[in-house]
């Protein structure tokens, strides 16, 4: 049977690959585990999941450059503290902080290589993560 088990990467992509890896290195605050020509990647967060930074040379045919209408929210506890550091990081914003009720808070910015990027805070995943 067929079914959706997790997320198994996340990707991002980038003309200027390597300013994209030291950018992305200096937020998540570490090297890429896995690197080889024009693609890197970092396992973070609670559950490790995987983030690939990719080299626009290798984007499959069909897909945008720039922002999409697919938003990857990754968790934080403080999303006004994460969306002001990466504004002074030099992504600009898309959506500022928002309080979508019963505290849930999002926020997204394009980072400086046109992807969208979401911040979150979401209660579920404090509760499943019992943190």
């Amino acid at each position: 049977m067929s079914e959706l088990r997790g997320l198994a990467n996340i990707s991002y992509w980038a003309d200027d690959w390597a300013a994209a890896r030291a950018w992305y290195s200096e937020l998540i605050g570490a090297e890429p585990y896995f690197l080889r020509d024009g693609y890197a990647e970092w396992r973070l967060g609670d559950d490790l999941d995987e983030l690939g930074l990719v080299d626009n040379r290798y984007r499959p045919a069909g897909t945008n450059k720039g922002p999409g209408g697919v938003i990857a929210y990754w968790h934080v506890d403080d999303v006004h503290g994460m969306f002001e550091r990466l504004l002074t990081m030099g992504a600009t914003e898309h959506e500022r902080p928002q309080d979508r009720g019963q505290g849930f808070v999002t926020a997204t910015v394009v980072d400086p290589f046109g992807n969208l990027l979401g911040v979150m805070y979401n209660p579920h995943y404090v509760e499943v993560q019992g943190k």
